[in-house]
């Protein structure tokens, strides 16, 4: 962990103001008086943090997130129920890019942030998974702010030097950020007083970790077909997946000679400070991602008393493709109820 500390005490001097680009970020400007030059524990405490510098769910609960400058670039697409934009925001200074379908009339409509699952960001390009759900539910009224997370499409690359597995703390930063990005902005025609949320496999993860690191941020989510909450099974998953030069155990340890890292990583340990209803969905015939992972954590669920339904769809794989239809209509009823009704 010498390496990530030398790093981030390097990084966030960065990002307190010594270079040009991230001091294009109005988050960061002289005026937000995030470093105070007269006063060395001022900067400790205020400067941003541009990726984790302790890998946890704890430090990620407490860490200053940043989400400003969200701009819509330009109109990608339009039809008679929406209308789709390339924009960015910046995330703890890190320029984002992603896509917006905003829902034509008078609105305001509901917030649901999208979080994709995994794509090589070699190959991905802006808006790209889910965007079947991205076009069902903006059609059904809601304002659609799906995140292409650092490192893909058009977004800054991550400033993480190490080639080691984070537990997709970083993306988690990527969405909470959204959220503040689209309260800052108040655009009129979205809705921010509840946010949604809505997670494919890798995604899932990421609504995991924020789900129980910023319970505050998120009001009701959407799990479909998720990674494990604990992030050891991930890793050693797909850990044969991992570039040559991956140093994850050298750096992080195992579950067996690090517990603790990889404990304080695992959503699974904080699954008590969820405070969202869930919606969980999952295939039989899932490939990727093993049913049981779903059936543990709805069971860890309803076992701490949280607000779980759980929806098991025979046959189905990763992308559901016969029941998609229904998945959704039940994902658009859910996200309906939650976010616009009263509570009795």
């Amino acid at each position: 962990m010498y390496e990530r500390k030398l790093w981030m005490a390097t990084a966030c001097l960065l990002f307190a103001g010594c270079t040009q680009h991230i001091s294009s970020d109005p988050s960061i400007s002289a005026s937000s008086s995030i470093v105070s030059r007269s006063s060395a524990s001022s900067a400790k405490t205020e400067a941003l943090e541009p990726l984790p510098s302790t890998l946890s769910i704890p430090h990620f609960s407490k860490m200053r997130l940043s989400g400003t400058g969200l701009t819509l670039q330009k109109v990608l697409a339009e039809n008679d129920a929406y209308t789709r934009y390339d924009i960015q925001y910046f995330s703890n200074g890190l320029r984002i890019s992603g896509i917006m379908n905003i829902p034509k009339g008078t609105g305001p409509f509901p917030l649901l942030i999208l979080n994709h699952g995994y794509i090589d960001p070699k190959i991905y390009t802006q808006g790209r998974g889910l965007k079947r759900e991205q076009d069902y539910l903006a059609r059904a009224g809601f304002a659609i702010l799906h995140t292409d997370y650092r490192g893909h499409a058009d977004s800054d690359p991550s400033p993480m030097i190490e080639k080691a597995y984070d537990g997709n703390l970083e993306y988690a930063m990527d969405s909470a950020n959204a959220i503040l990005a689209v309260r800052a902005t108040k655009l009129p025609s979205v809705d921010t007083m509840k946010v949604g949320m809505l997670g494919h496999s890798m995604g899932g993860g990421v609504t995991l970790a924020l789900l129980t690191g910023r319970p505050d941020l998120v009001d009701t989510a959407v799990l479909y077909a998720p990674v494990n909450a604990d992030v050891w099974e991930n890793f050693t998953r797909w850990r044969e997946k991992r570039e040559d030069d991956d140093e994850t155990v050298k750096i992080n340890g195992t579950k067996e000679t690090n517990p603790e890292l990889w404990k304080n990583l695992s959503p699974e340990t904080f699954l008590k400070d969820i405070r969202a209803p869930i919606l969980l969905f999952q295939g039989s015939k899932d490939k990727d991602v093993p049913q049981e992972w779903s059936d543990e954590l709805a069971d860890n669920l309803r076992a701490l008393g949280k607000d779980i339904t759980y929806t098991e769809y025979a046959a189905e794989g990763h992308e559901f493709a016969t029941q998609w239809t229904s998945f959704m209509k039940d994902t658009a009823e859910f996200f309906r109820r939650e976010l616009t009704e009263e509570k009795s």
